[in-house]
């Protein structure tokens, strides 16, 4: 079947869009896992160009007539009509700032990912400075074009960015109602938990070779193709790469096999949203993920629903034992699942527990909006971290590194992101339920170490739908109802005090 005349250009304009997305993809995880700091300043060239051709195709004059166009030729095609609504969100966002602006932001964004590594081995905040208030400048200018076009505010234009349609108004309200209940459930968890067994130590060291192989086998597990995929190791865990080479990474402590397994388990949940995407629009905008929220619930849903799960620990207690030659009551399926149960206020982020997580994020997102928003001066933002640490979490960094420089975000010019993260949890929840209750045996399954009802029942609701749907719309077909906080906290006191 012949395709409509406008649309056909425009699809046709978004597969070469999406090429050089592959391209500037690998290019992305090759600067984060294996290129020397010596070839830092070709490959911010590199990109540059890539990121201001890619722009230059979105911003065509040619656009402005083949988007209506095209509406009006697929209004009876779901998949086409949303393919071209998306089209339109991202030539809407792309008009909207100016190629030497793109530029700019390429730029600068290499230089300080760059500046943070080193930065944050050293802990030197003052050394960062200047490169990411360049950023902060450049991200504030994005937003400023953005919201113009937009009609929002500067910070939900960004976050428009990483979560279309998200409104900061909205997220007020669900970080207020977590931020009440999060310091006395906290408390409540960790009364409880001092009256329950200790966690019995396990004994390494616990060489990065067998983490990796155990990862491995988990991820194979789980379903992620390595035809499509790979493991890697970079300083900050991630997934990216490019259509059908989905590539993730972690890092390994050989004093904790734990955190760098979960790591490994976290990004496959992207990595599986990836590599389910409908294949039939892969190089269109409708077959894309749909959000970041949406793509953080994939992840935590692996992670956090289905691996901190006891049935999970029963599967994968016997594997650890064998990776690690593990014996004794500490390898016991009963103490490994207190182990991956542990609550406790910690300093970083991606190593925190399920209970204090949001915490860490609810702090960045109340940073970022009053950097963005100029409340708030970047040569101030190490005593913001760390007081909003010490009022959020009860813990107060004692170095930048650990505070305000553990995450790449900011440096790699990643704002108006931080929400998606406590958005996803939630949404991971209210999706595990209803998996659950469609899927009545699935723990069960889980036990044994059968993913694929889960996986297939994720390809089917979420991966396979691209973004046909909103998240909002997404939700409410999936699950019957919209994001809905209580069933996050009733997963959080039925998982951390009632010992479900």
């Amino acid at each position: 079947m012949s395709q409509p005349p406008s649309y056909a250009r425009l699809e046709q304009r978004f597969a070469r869009i999406a090429n050089l997305d592959n391209a500037l993809g690998i290019l992305q995880w090759d600067q984060d896992t294996m290129m020397p700091e010596g070839a830092a300043s070709a490959r911010s060239d590199s990109l540059a160009m890539l990121k201001v051709m890619r722009h230059e195709l979105l911003i065509d004059p040619a656009l402005a007539d083949l988007l209506p166009a095209a509406e009006q030729e697929v209004a009876a095609d779901a998949w086409r009509a949303a393919n071209v609504r998306e089209m339109h969100r991202q030539y809407v966002h792309a008009t909207a700032v100016p190629a030497d602006l793109v530029e700019a932001v390429s730029k600068a964004v290499s230089e300080s990912e760059m500046a943070w590594r080193k930065a944050r081995r050293d802990d030197d905040f003052a050394a960062l400075l200047p490169y990411l208030g360049e950023v902060l400048r450049l991200q504030r200018a994005v937003g400023e074009a953005k919201a113009a076009a937009l009609g929002t505010s500067t910070y939900d234009a960004l976050l428009d960015s990483y979560e279309p349609d998200g409104r900061s108004a909205r997220i007020d309200v669900v970080f207020a109602d977590l931020a009440e209940f999060l310091p006395s459930f906290t408390a409540a968890v960790l009364e409880a938990q001092a009256h329950r067994p200790a966690v019995l130590p396990l004994a390494g060291p616990f060489a990065p070779e067998a983490q990796r192989a155990l990862g491995v086998k988990m991820m194979k597990a789980l379903g992620f193709d390595f035809e499509r995929g790979r493991l890697d190791v970079s300083l900050h865990p991630f997934c990216g790469g490019s259509d059908d080479d989905v590539r993730i990474t972690t890092r390994y402590d050989e004093a904790d096999f734990a955190r760098s397994l979960m790591g490994v388990l976290h990004e496959t949940g992207h990595a599986l949203y990836e590599q389910g995407r409908p294949a039939a629009w892969k190089k269109q905008p409708v077959g894309q993920s749909r959000g970041m929220a949406l793509h953080e619930s994939q992840s935590l849903l692996i992670e956090m629903q289905a691996c901190r799960s006891p049935q999970f620990i029963t599967y994968a207690a016997p594997l650890m034992r064998e990776a690690f030659g593990g014996t004794g009551p500490a390898w016991d399926a009963e103490n490994l699942a207190r182990l991956y149960k542990r609550v406790q206020r910690s300093l970083i982020r991606v190593d925190a527990d399920e209970v204090t997580y949001p915490a860490h994020v609810i702090l960045r997102y109340r940073l970022e909006r009053a950097m963005i928003d100029g409340d708030l001066l970047l040569s101030d933002l190490p005593g913001a971290f760390r007081d909003g640490m010490k009022q959020l979490i009860g813990i107060e960094p004692p170095t930048d590194a650990l505070g305000c420089m553990q995450d790449i975000h900011w440096p790699a010019g990643l704002w108006g992101y931080f929400p998606t993260y406590t958005l996803g949890a939630m949404t991971a929840a209210q999706l595990f339920d209803t998996a659950k209750q469609q899927l009545p045996d699935l723990l069960e399954q889980i036990a044994v170490g059968n993913f694929a009802p889960l996986v297939g029942w994720l390809r089917t609701n979420v991966h396979g739908k691209g973004s046909l749907l909103s998240t909002d719309d997404l939700l409410l077909e999936v699950t019957g109802k919209p994001l809905d906080a209580e069933v996050f906290k009733r997963h959080l006191r039925g998982r951390y005090l009632d010992g479900v």
